[in-house]
């Protein structure tokens, strides 16, 4: 199993969790098995998806493809997410 853990900060929370929800199904047709958001508690625009997949090929090729970078625009992705893939062990 791989884990893609995202950063980034978000303009409006409710109006990108909206987003986030409504991609759900993107996600899981692509390998996630399931998905984690966190807000930092000293500011609430940051935020953590910490996202379970069935391989890290699968993560990566969701994390480069087109309608994720189409999702974040429309949620309101606020700056270039920081994307890192992790393995188990």
């Amino acid at each position: 199993m791989a884990t893609m853990l995202i950063q980034h900060k978000v303009k409006d929370f409710a109006g990108w969790k909206k987003v986030f929800d409504s991609v759900s199904g993107l996600r899981i047709s692509s390998g996630e098995l399931s998905s984690q958001v966190y807000r930092d508690e000293s500011d609430p625009s940051k935020v953590t998806v910490v996202n379970k997949w069935n391989s890290l090929a699968n993560a990566q090729k969701f994390a480069h493809s087109p309608e994720l970078k189409a999702a974040m625009e429309k949620a309101g992705v606020d700056g270039p997410p920081v994307i890192s893939f992790l393995n188990e062990v």
